[in-house]
């Protein structure tokens, strides 16, 4: 018993950095073909991600949803392969495969085996140089992707809103779009839009590769420049030429009404800063607060003020942090009222709560409990191999390298109660924010609770195969 209790004060004292249990490497093709390898032979088996630095955020002007219709179409077939036997081969061989696309990146995994490793990289390289379809084949997929939007936004009024909301944050930047698409531009795709797009963002001096499992690097390395290697850059490929966002001088409001709206709410969406390559100090603040203020602990500070104090004015309350991304990060804050109580007064709660945590701080006990769960988290994230992978990949693609997610955790632990509340002082700026109401058939007033009614659909990051 000594001795478990003096291997846990010793993981308590270790900097997370120290903990890792996986090998990281990286290296980079001559074609420019970037790789990193999260090397943990006590896994059987390998996730393989290919991830390009292109999402919806890089789609031509009139031509939304073009990087998710792609995405799609990466599976119907190459030169060599039918459309379909990707997924079939993958499937025969004992693995699974999908994609996934957001703004600043569209991504490709294979979870397999360690011993097929050699095979996944065989069908990526293919298709990554030697994509093709025919009418036939794209425009039934363009078909699915609209029903896609049916179902995964159209049919959600929380998720209209966030739209809504999204396209009045970000006004002149391509945050503004939706990775799914405007409905009226995705209609008008053809597989020439998609072809295009292809030839003008795929290859390898535009990908990452990410392996993580029972695979050494070495053996990474070998069979990369075996299937990867041959495929020689992408001339067409430029440095993203992205419009910047104008200063935001007032607060933007949204209202939105549905009469499908069980549980009317309130959303507000700040811009943030992002996580700056380097210098992610103020990113790791921003985070804490959001798990300080109203995590999914309900210790929160939102939820002892809102939810919990006697005649509280919310069923729930919840504050969360975006910041990896490219170009601009958001913080969001939300609101669903009790019975009886206006999306007024909702919103008057949710300010006062705001003001009173800037003014008061953090509460030394809560900051400490919030410190450790959020250490616990990184330390159980270090076995989920596949969630490292995707960690690894979504911080590139935007901008970050690896020392930054390396770095991250330990970011996190070294955060004061000093750097929240001044995050939460710069943050919290109405002029820099999107307010949106929910409402349903009785307006902003809410009518009695229904058991699911307090779900809110946050912002959809990402959108899947």
């Amino acid at each position: 018993m000594r001795r478990l209790i003096a291997l846990a004060l010793c993981l308590t004292l270790l900097p997370l950095s120290a903990l890792r249990a996986a090998e990281i490497t990286e290296f980079t093709l001559e074609n420019g073909l970037h790789a990193v390898v999260i090397e943990d032979m006590r896994s059987p088996a390998v996730t393989h991600m290919m991830w390009y630095r292109v999402g919806a955020a890089d789609e031509p002007p009139g031509k939304s949803g073009i990087a998710h219709f792609l995405e799609h179409l990466m599976f119907k077939g190459t030169h060599t392969r039918d459309p379909g036997e990707f997924s079939a081969v993958v499937e025969a061989n004992g693995g699974r495969d999908n994609a996934f696309t957001s703004w600043d990146y569209t991504g490709y995994f294979q979870r397999v085996a360690a011993d097929r490793l050699g095979l996944m990289m065989e069908l990526e390289a293919d298709r990554m140089a030697n994509l093709s379809f025919t009418e036939a084949e794209w425009l039934p997929e363009r078909d699915v992707i609209l029903e896609e939007r049916s179902q995964v936004l159209e049919s959600r009024p929380g998720a209209v809103l966030n739209e809504a909301m999204r396209a009045a944050q970000f006004v002149n930047h391509g945050y503004g779009i939706p990775i799914i698409g405007w409905r009226h531009e995705m209609e008008g795709l053809t597989g020439e839009d998609a072809m295009d797009f292809y030839a003008r963002h795929y290859g390898p001096n535009n990908a990452i590769l990410i392996v993580a499992g029972g695979a050494s690097a070495e053996e990474v390395r070998a069979l990369a420049d075996e299937h990867y290697g041959p495929i020689p850059p992408n001339p067409a490929i430029t440095p993203r030429a992205r419009t910047a966002e104008p200063p935001q001088l007032a607060e933007r409001r949204i209202m939105r009404e549905d009469g499908r709206v069980a549980q009317p709410y309130v959303l507000r969406s700040y811009l943030a800063p992002r996580r700056r390559s380097g210098d992610q100090a103020e990113a790791a603040a921003l985070a804490v607060l959001a798990e300080l203020l109203g995590g999914s602990d309900r210790t929160s500070f939102m939820a002892e003020r809102l939810v919990l104090a006697e005649d509280a004015p919310a069923l729930s309350a919840g504050a969360w942090y975006s910041g990896l991304a490219l170009d601009y990060g958001s913080f969001g804050v939300s609101i669903v009222p009790a019975e009886g109580v206006s999306l007024t007064e909702a919103e008057a709660a949710l300010d006062e709560t705001i003001a009173a945590f800037i003014a008061e701080g953090p509460d030394p006990a809560q900051f400490e409990t919030v410190q450790m769960r959020i250490r616990a988290s990184e330390i159980y994230a270090l076995d989920n191999l596949q969630g490292l992978a995707r960690r690894y990949g979504a911080a590139l693609t935007s901008g970050l390298t690896v020392q930054d997610v390396q770095d991250w955790p330990d970011l996190l632990m070294a955060v004061t109660p000093e750097d929240v509340q001044a995050a939460a002082e710069a943050v919290f700026d109405r002029n820099a924010a999107v307010t949106g109401w929910l409402m349903g058939p009785d307006g902003e007033t809410a009518g009695a609770a229904r058991p699911g009614a307090a779900v809110i659909d946050r912002p959809l990051e990402e959108v899947s195969q």
